[in-house]
């Protein structure tokens, strides 16, 4: 019972240090990624993943099942707050042009050509309706 028991404090130990280390590389992110799309990204991935590792690793190590089902309701209101919260902000940062647009590689949210706040104009071309398409 004795090595049982030495093998699960290794692999919480390994969860715990795995997971404090994601948890140490979110929070460098958010201090060193140049716009707030890049700090979503990095506040909310490491972090969520080593949330969830911390959490394993101590239902791994504390036994009892009312420790168990308070780790795991901390693991799902982690896994359903943390993406969405910043799913938000960044949406905010998007709208309030608080994005360095010259980092996007692809604008999903840009205007359609001939839209208010194309950046080619906000008239269509000759012969083209708002949609950016000929009549016909």
């Amino acid at each position: 019972m004795n090595d049982v028991d030495s093998v699960a404090d290794v692999i919480a130990m390994v969860c715990l240090l795995v997971g404090a280390f994601l948890c140490l590389t979110a929070g460098l992110g958010l201090l060193r990624f140049p716009d707030v799309l890049s700090r979503m990204h990095a506040g909310t991935k490491p972090q969520t993943a080593g949330v969830l590792l911390i959490m394993v690793g101590g239902a791994i190590r504390l036994t009892g099942s009312s420790v168990t089902w308070m780790l795991l309701l901390v693991a799902a209101f982690q896994l359903l707050t943390a993406p969405v919260s910043a799913h938000m902000v960044s949406r905010i940062a998007y709208r309030r042009r608080h994005v360095r647009r010259d980092l996007l590689l692809v604008d999903e949210l840009g205007s359609a050509p001939g839209q208010p706040g194309d950046p080619r104009g906000d008239e269509p071309a000759d012969g083209e309706d708002r949609t950016g398409r000929r009549p016909g």
